[in-house]
């Protein structure tokens, strides 16, 4: 029995047509259009809160928080907001509430001046750096958490977590799944290629998020219950589960963003086989950030990345049979057969318009 879960992280243009981060955004222009969106009492216990209190519905506001000298949140850089959907038993059902949730984001957004655009880098800087500087308990926060020293990566990146657990499976199986996505990683993420911009121009490749990103930070996240069970590795591989509907999920987490939820539908599918899979043998603890950049700079354009994207393809295909989650595998197809993603579209569209801008507005059609 699978279980599946969708966290998309979505950014904005305001009113005067800017990218609304973390340069131009205080937390309450964001607030306000969380607060008008409706709070599901049954979604608890499966959604984590959090002690910030951010965390209250389907909705929150994703960013840096900033503490006093203490564990007490006095304010939250934003970014963007996430949208997150409850577990479920079918991709279809995910990827229905995610639907769902987007449509009442984009139409509460927009009464607030916010519109709703597809992004996996932020095209005009690379830089976050928070003002006022840290404080001595916030630099000690960071220092105990490895990855949290990665802040500067994930200001400036958009992608979802791809969540996907299996009932009542050994925890080492569990970690087994979590180190064999993060060897296939490099193979996986060119379906969702969305970051063609960096410094307010074209990049030379198809993922700025995945070629400064990967390596430095998890492609895939482990949730364990015990101490004991924990993988030392940086980035981190496992994580204590913070709620216990956490215990032995999966996180996907390389992707750029997609404003084609039917990719995500296939991403899914694609997991959920790897996973099923018996006949792949490739494990990795930490990503390979070489493999990465090569795959963010050319795609399947590279032959290694091409023939592999192709072998994990077939083999999700092969460990599906004949279960109905196969037919959620088609959108991949298309995308290796043309070798298109995303980002060649983006890349086209940028120029004919000669603007990043117009080129975001056309994204969430």
């Amino acid at each position: 029995m699978f279980f599946f879960g969708i966290e998309h992280e979505v950014a904005f243009l305001n009113h005067e047509g800017k990218l609304a981060d973390f340069s131009c955004t205080k937390f309450a222009d964001f607030h306000q259009i969380v607060e008008n969106l409706p709070l599901y009492p049954n979604d608890y216990p499966q959604l984590r809160v959090g002690d910030a209190g951010i965390k209250k519905k389907r909705w929150y506001i994703e960013g840096f928080e900033r503490f006093a000298d203490s564990e007490k949140v006095i304010d939250c850089l934003a970014k963007g907001i996430e949208i997150r959907t409850t577990i479920h038993s079918t991709i279809q059902g995910a990827i229905d509430e995610l639907t769902t949730s987007f449509s009442l984001l984009r139409e509460v957004a927009g009464s607030f001046g916010f519109s709703p655009v597809l992004l996996s880098f932020n095209p005009y800087t690379s830089i976050f750096e928070p003002q006022p500087p840290l404080n001595d308990f916030e630099i000690r926060q960071l220092q105990a958490y490895p990855d949290e020293q990665t802040a500067y990566i994930y200001m400036v990146s958009y992608g979802p977590d791809l969540n996907i657990s299996v009932a009542d499976l050994p925890i080492e199986s569990v970690i087994d799944i979590g180190q064999k996505l993060t060897y296939y990683s490099p193979y996986i993420v060119p379906f969702s290629y969305s970051s063609p911009f960096y410094d307010r121009s074209l990049w030379e490749g198809l993922s700025v998020r995945t070629f400064i990103r990967t390596g430095k930070r998890s492609a895939t996240l482990v949730f364990v219950e015990k101490p004991e069970q924990l993988i030392k590795s940086v980035p981190s591989l496992t994580k204590i589960a913070r709620i216990p509907a956490e215990i032995g999920r999966i996180e996907f987490k390389a992707c750029d963003s997609c404003d084609d939820f039917s990719i995500y539908a296939g991403l899914l599918a694609l997991l959920k086989g790897l996973a099923l899979d018996k006949t792949l043998h490739g494990r990795a603890t930490i990503p390979d950030g070489n493999l990465h950049q090569i795959s963010a700079k050319l795609g399947f354009d590279n032959e290694e990345i091409l023939l592999n994207a192709t072998k994990i393809l077939q083999t999700a295909e092969d460990a599906l049979g004949n279960h109905p989650d196969i037919e959620f595998l088609t959108p991949l197809k298309v995308i290796l057969a043309n070798r298109k993603t995303k980002s060649h579209q983006l890349i086209e569209t940028f120029q004919n318009l000669g603007s990043i801008e117009e080129t975001l507005k056309r994204t969430y059609v």
